[in-house]
């Protein structure tokens, strides 16, 4: 979701429309609105040239500029127990409750909760 918003917020800097966008890379409105919604992924080759159309550096856009760090404002690595990793990518595989979580975690954890019947 992250690379949606990202790509998003970078085309309405540029002014630019999702039509004007799809024209300049060669693809649909449909598919600038879906790269935004993250419901589709640009190909390598399309994601290169939205990079360049909207003046963007790629790790910006994957959200690998994000750095944790500690209260001493020093970073450091993050270590995560092997069933957090599986579950986040199981939750990846979903795009839409991926996107949920992304956008809401708290929200999508209660309704879960609520489907379920936990207290």
């Amino acid at each position: 979701m992250i690379i949606g918003e990202r790509l998003k917020e970078a085309r309405i800097a540029k002014k630019l429309s999702q039509e004007t966008l799809g024209n300049l890379l060669g693809v649909s409105k449909v598919s600038i609105c879906g790269y935004e919604k993250g419901t589709r992924t640009p190909n390598m080759s399309n994601f290169l040239k939205l990079i360049e159309i909207l003046d963007l550096d790629a790790k910006y856009v994957l959200g690998l500029d994000i750095r944790v760090i500690d209260e001493n404002n020093e970073e450091y690595p993050v270590k995560m127990a092997k069933n957090d990793i599986q579950i986040i990518e199981s939750i990846k595989q979903n795009r839409e409750l991926y996107n949920m979580f992304c956008s809401n975690p708290k929200r999508t954890v209660e309704r879960i909760k609520s489907k379920l019947n936990f207290k």
